[in-house]
């Protein structure tokens, strides 16, 4: 009886591990942000079988500031996937600043905004510093996560594969 009940325990306790590291595997986060137009979004806005990349930013931060300044060139070739740019930081005047600062007003697949207080997609991808990336592909499966800023030829492949 007791050989029964310690196997029970175990098997709980490996589907509540499972249940925990589901967040970024499980698809794309449930997000729900207030752009620069003070719009909010949701994944719903998405177009359908279109890849996705997530950036989890913050405008203030160097490490988001040099990788946009590093992607920005290559903007122009992945026109077809929907970048979503999504920070904690509530000023939406900083946001507006970090958009213009970089051009991505002329980009109509970037969408950039703030999830506010709430940080459901920093805890949704259990995220511990800026920026994070998430590639998806066309279905919305996660094909690709960066905690740290990968080199810009790296990323490209990456996005290329979906």
């Amino acid at each position: 009886m007791k050989k029964i009940y310690l196997f029970l325990c175990l098997l709980i306790a490996a589907g509540c591990t499972d249940a925990q590291t589901l967040g970024a595997n499980s698809g794309i986060p449930p997000y729900h942000i207030l752009t620069t137009d003070s719009v909010y979004v949701t994944p719903a806005n998405l177009k359908k079988n279109k890849p996705v990349m997530i950036i989890y930013f913050a405008p203030d931060c160097g490490h988001c500031q040099h990788l946009m300044y590093d992607l920005k060139p290559q903007l122009p070739n992945i026109k077809d996937v929907q970048i979503v740019m999504i920070t904690f930081v509530t000023q939406l005047k900083a946001i507006q600043v970090f958009r213009r600062d970089f051009g991505l007003e002329k980009y109509h697949n970037i969408t950039i905004g703030t999830e506010g207080y709430t940080y459901l997609v920093q805890k949704f991808y259990q995220i511990k510093n800026t920026p994070y990336i998430a590639i998806y592909d066309h279905n919305g499966k996660l094909a690709q996560a960066y905690d740290k800023v990968p080199r810009i030829p790296v990323l490209m492949q990456a996005i290329k594969k979906v």
